[in-house]
């Protein structure tokens, strides 16, 4: 595959893992993008909406390079869940998603040549009951102020509260490889 160098727009450890393990070729370029949306989107026009506006961000200064943004968010019972405040915030958040299902929606958007191209996927998620201590312990000692909902699947809480999902494992962890890797291989067709 003659998949370009990518620039990945996000500093999320997790992402930049995701591509690691797909072997792709990339650098990590930030840039501060104000986050907010427009009321009445969808939870999936909302990601793609952001992942877009990060995109924009880049639009004057590459050449060849694919730029590669994304933004998961999480939505449970109609409401969507960004990031985490504080962490009593992660607490209230955790306690809202324990013992529901939930949504994980990560929108992508890939600018390459001046075309941009977004997309998203959708995952649900099916978290058990889970009580406050387990709720506090992972809080503190893992500090999710930088995840979408207050959690990360691949973690504690991940192995020991959620059931099971529906949809894709790597979309939940904050990118769904599986269909980014079906649009880089076609950037050129």
């Amino acid at each position: 595959m003659n998949i370009p160098k990518i620039i990945l727009a996000s500093k999320s450890p997790r992402r930049q893992e995701l591509l690691r393990l797909m072997d792709l070729d990339f650098e990590v370029v930030l840039k501060e993008v104000d986050e907010s949306y427009p009321d009445g989107l969808t939870p999936q026009e909302v990601a793609v909406y952001i992942a877009r506006k990060k995109a924009e961000a880049f639009d004057q200064e590459v050449g060849d390079e694919v730029v590669l943004t994304a933004d998961t968010i999480v939505c449970v019972d109609g409401l969507i869940l960004g990031k985490p405040e504080t962490p009593q915030h992660a607490i209230e958040m955790l306690q809202m998603l324990s013992g529901k299902i939930h949504l994980v929606v990560t929108g992508v958007c890939i600018l390459y040549k001046g075309k941009y191209n977004s997309f998203f996927d959708v995952s649900e998620v099916f978290f058990r009951q889970m009580s406050l201590e387990e709720i506090s312990s992972y809080v503190e000692q893992y500090n999710p102020l930088d995840k979408a909902g207050s959690y990360g699947i691949q973690e504690r809480i991940g192995l020991i509260g959620i059931q099971k999902i529906q949809g894709s494992y790597t979309n939940v962890v904050g990118l769904p490889t599986e269909k980014l890797y079906a649009q880089l291989i076609n950037l050129n067709k």
